[in-house]
């Protein structure tokens, strides 16, 4: 496989992290209009109307930001595979940083994913619950009070992401963590954190979304209905630029998380644990390039953009609709080729954004129309994911990881079978991808 030489990749890291690279505003403000299309509608400003309710008693934590009302809703029935039965083929959208700004993508999407019968993973940036006001009550590790690489939002947005975070769960999406401050590629990132670091990191977002009502003074807003304590409602996150991320897992072992979604690159075959962690590892993914056979790239947005002005120079209007369709072609690759072989899991990441004239947000939009409601397709959460893989016979899911990208079994019945235990898959060669590094991203 063909990448783009690593020389380049550095260049645009270090203009990145120079210029302070965000996920929404350049300038720390909220973004106004998106000009991607609209997904569907919402109306943020309304904490009453919410389409489900909790199932149990409301039991408010600590100052009441957060409360304990029972299972989630909107759950699907973890089963079992039926011998010759084929898996499911799993979708994972998941989201990075999360915030309701002005462009108003969290909610556009929430209907969205409902129209498709579609749920997602939301990785909230603990910061986005805190007022500006408040920034110096963060201190990331080997960082000063308040620094972050990311903005601190607004209040009005501040206020719409809480409201649009219990609409997020009550819908039956999964609110993760993309931690704090986003720091990236220096030598105070989180490529240098400790797993005490890491810890630290987290236990300060989680603080963030368990006292938004005492940092906020939002007492008219009902709590968050979920107990978003370590190793509850919290059991995974993705890593601010993919870096640090076995110092992370072996945190994120002592804090009862049961998967990390922050790899640099994986290849299109069923997930693993971490030997030393027993965490399962979630990659981004490398999928193919549309046309050219001996390229692939990770599956995000930015790599989509970065993949393109590469090859096709600097974004105008007038590449639009030839960029948003090869963004689409790129995704749907990547499911095809997984669909009609082994059923790995794909692994798709965002970021509420609208780079390149919206066209990525569109083309997540797209994906999600175009696969979500297909046979055999469920577009789950990564938690969800994780409630599967472990609901399984462990033979069968070694079976399953047996399998190589693009290759399908001779027969299903080979990896559930009707009669006697399930055997471990043979070993196998790598294919020339799976010996190959895909670009690494500036997530």
């Amino acid at each position: 496989m063909r990448t783009v030489r690593g020389a380049a990749v550095l260049v645009v890291v270090a203009v990145l992290a120079a210029i302070g690279f965000v996920v929404f505003a350049k300038d720390g403000k909220d973004s106004g209009n998106s000009s991607a299309k609209n997904p569907g509608s919402g109306n943020p400003s309304d904490p009453g109307k919410e389409s489900d309710k909790p199932r149990g008693p409301v039991k408010p934590i600590g100052d009441g930001s957060t409360a304990d009302t029972g299972p989630q809703p909107n759950q699907p029935k973890v089963e079992k595979l039926k011998p010759g039965e084929k898996p499911p083929q799993f979708v994972v959208f998941s989201w990075d940083g999360a915030a309701e700004d002005g462009n108003k993508l969290v909610s556009q999407f929430l209907k969205l994913s409902e129209a498709n019968k579609a749920q997602m993973t939301y990785f909230l940036s603990g910061i986005y619950m805190l007022p500006k006001t408040k920034k110096a009550m963060y201190t990331g590790p080997k960082h000063t009070a308040g620094a972050s690489d990311i903005p601190y939002m607004s209040d009005e947005t501040v206020r719409n992401t809480i409201i649009q975070m219990r609409e997020v769960w009550l819908k039956g999406n999964e609110v993760g963590t993309h931690f704090n401050g986003h720091f990236c590629n220096t030598a105070t990132s989180g490529k240098s954190w400790s797993p005490a670091d890491w810890k630290n990191e987290t236990e300060q977002a989680v603080k963030f979304v368990q006292n938004w009502k005492t940092n906020t003074g939002y007492a008219d807003l009902p709590p968050l209905p979920f107990d978003y304590s370590m190793g509850k409602e919290l059991i995974g996150g993705r890593a601010p630029c993919l870096e640090g991320q076995a110092n992370l897992m072996r945190a994120a072992k002592e804090m009862g998380f049961r998967y990390d979604a922050s790899s640099p690159g994986g290849l299109q075959v069923w997930p693993k644990r971490g030997k030393e962690t027993g965490i399962w590892d979630f990659p981004l993914q490398s999928l193919p390039w549309p046309g050219d056979p001996n390229k692939s790239q990770l599956s995000m947005d930015y790599n989509i953009m970065f993949e393109q002005e590469q090859r096709h120079g600097k974004y105008d209007p007038s590449k639009k609709d030839a960029w948003e369709k090869e963004a689409h072609e790129f995704y749907m690759n990547g499911f095809q080729r997984a669909y009609t072989t082994n059923r790995a899991p794909l692994f798709i990441g965002n970021h509420f954004e609208d780079w390149s004239g919206g066209i990525y947000m569109n083309a997540v939009r797209d994906t999600v129309t175009s696969v979500c409601t297909k046979a055999d397709v469920r577009c789950v959460t990564f938690r969800q994911m994780t409630d599967w893989l472990e609901g399984q016979d462990p033979a069968v899911i070694t079976k399953l990881q047996g399998l190589g990208v693009g290759q399908a079994p001779s027969d299903w019945n080979s990896i559930v079978s009707a009669g006697g235990p399930n055997k471990p898959a043979a070993n196998r060669a790598l294919s020339v991808e799976e010996n190959a590094l895909p670009t690494r991203r500036q997530d």
